[in-house]
């Protein structure tokens, strides 16, 4: 079999068939799609598929691709009947793979990236319900009772979007590319967004990376997991809210935070202020400073794009070739649409 780079065959498969029953020998094929951790399909000799996720191979920053804490929110959620694939397990032994990972189930459905995945799945009544999916099954993640869940000890409780403008800005600084002319216009965007705080209404769990394509629907256009709970913490619901929002595209729209024309600018998906509408409906919090947190969701994707284009540009690619060049622009354009969205 061919080497995957990030998989030490030899070892992970003697591993997957000690701790989840796996059937030697097993097949490992990187995810296309995943730009920051690792994401392999991984299929045994029996017929069972796993989904395996591990950090990036190199250039890691401090505090990134936990995957201990990945696997230990989704063991929280999942007897919750929150969407998550059922944990499988977790290796800590950096001697088996050269860092950690879990491994999960693999949840079959439909994961849609474009318009025409997305008309090619579903018809047109049932692309116009998947939004009222989408924001009914984000309200149920906030509504978890966070200590019941044994999430209490997660992250601070107050002061998220304070922490979360410290942390992205400092991963931005962490992460400059020489012969790039964004950065002024990033960190001007990052003191108005700290300037200019909302009141956070309650603590909960704040996924941190919600949109369509970070799910898998199935026939319905029903929710069936929610995927790469990477930045994961408690804090602030409505970050979530204004990030579906940011990648939530509509047809004829200028910015896309997808670079590429996102799946719902297809006929036949709610509106943004629908899918807003929606969730206001399952939940009783005041949506009334949205246009906040779509801010900071655009600063916040520009912030997390500089750092997947150091790593490139480092050369921790892990087979993915994808051209970033292009990338400084749109990373500027995100910073633009923020401030333009800040200010009204």
């Amino acid at each position: 079999m061919e080497q995957v780079t990030g998989i030490n065959r030899a070892n992970v498969t003697a591993w997957m068939v000690e701790h989840v029953s796996a059937t030697a020998p097993i097949d490992f094929e990187l995810i296309a799609g995943g730009r920051s951790n690792l994401t392999f399909r991984a299929s045994d000799a029996a017929g069972t598929t796993y989904v395996l996720r591990r950090p990036p191979v190199s250039h890691v920053l401090p505090t990134a691709h936990d995957m201990v804490r990945e696997h230990t929110i989704m063991s929280a959620l999942y007897p919750l009947d929150i969407p998550v694939p059922q944990p499988l397990g977790l290796c800590v032994d950096d001697a088996v793979n050269e860092r950690p990972f879990y491994v999960m189930e693999f949840v079959e459905g439909a994961v849609l990236r474009t318009p025409a995945e997305a008309e090619a799945d579903f018809s047109g009544d049932i692309r116009a319900t998947i939004g009222d999916h989408l924001a009914e099954t984000l309200s149920q993640l906030h509504a978890v009772d966070v200590d019941a869940a044994g999430l209490g000890d997660l992250g601070r409780h107050e002061g998220y979007i304070e922490r979360q403008i410290r942390r992205w800005r400092g991963q931005f600084e962490q992460s400059r590319v020489e012969g790039v002319d964004h950065e002024t216009l990033v960190e001007e965007v990052g003191d108005e967004l700290a300037q200019t705080i909302p009141t956070q209404q309650r603590v909960a769990v704040v996924h941190g990376d919600y949109r369509l394509d970070n799910t898998v629907l199935d026939g319905e256009g029903k929710v069936r997991a929610i995927l790469d709970w990477e930045i994961c913490t408690l804090g602030d619901p409505m970050a979530d809210v204004g990030v579906l929002l940011c990648y939530w595209s509509e047809a004829g729209d200028a910015t896309s935070a997808l670079m590429d024309v996102g799946p719902t600018s297809a006929p036949g998906f709610a509106t943004r202020d629908q899918v807003l509408a929606s969730y206001a409906s399952h939940s009783t919090l005041d949506v009334s400073h949205v246009a906040y947190y779509q801010a900071f969701g655009y600063w916040k994707l520009a912030c997390i794009m500089q750092g997947v284009f150091a790593r490139y540009r480092a050369g921790a690619t892990a087979g993915n070739r994808v051209s970033v060049d292009d990338w400084p622009g749109h990373i500027a354009v995100l910073a633009e649409t923020a401030k333009r969205t800040l200010e009204g």
